[in-house]
């Protein structure tokens, strides 16, 4: 997408399951994104250019996902001056997910990589329309209008719970 302002990777389209979550949550608060695969390890020169371009491209944050060895958000990060969000994917070659969490999570000090739970990319989308957000009042309202649904699901939960109970 050529005015596109949230990029979403993954390594494989294995991660797409994942992914999806933080791309229908960009698609809700109305954020243009663009999405790709981008292996660090099967494609380095793709990722390289990627994460080199993005910028020029009007990228403003970048959403990485990851399963295994996830190595795929530190190294944009280590390219690229735009935020990172890395997602790490429970995959099937993965330790639990442990591998994912910890190779995204331990960056190293001048190579920031926010992350998120495991799996929890729609947290990476709503991460990346907040930092968006900073400059656009419009994006601001569809947040908070957002988060006013996510409570008034959770207290119309615990109402009908209470009834249960009472």
């Amino acid at each position: 997408m050529e005015n596109a302002k949230v990029a979403v990777i993954m390594g494989s389209k294995s991660d797409l399951p994942v992914m999806q979550d933080a791309i229908e949550v960009l698609k809700y608060l109305g954020v243009a994104f663009e999405l790709t695969i981008v292996s660090a390890h099967r494609t380095p020169k793709r990722m390289f250019d990627f994460a080199e371009q993005a910028a020029g491209r009007g990228i403003k944050v970048i959403i990485a996902g990851a399963g295994g060895a996830a190595h795929l958000p530190g190294m944009v990060a280590s390219i690229t001056h735009l935020p990172v969000i890395g997602v790490p994917v429970k995959s099937s070659n993965s330790i639990d997910g442990w591998d994912s969490v910890l190779s995204i999570l331990q960056m190293p000090n001048g190579i920031p990589v926010a992350t998120v739970a495991l799996n929890a990319a729609k947290n990476a989308g709503i991460l990346a329309a907040q930092i968006l957000a900073t400059s656009d009042e419009n994006l601001v309202t569809r947040i908070q209008e957002f988060k006013n649904e996510l409570r008034e699901k959770v207290e119309e939960s615990a109402e009908e719970v209470e009834r249960l109970v009472f």
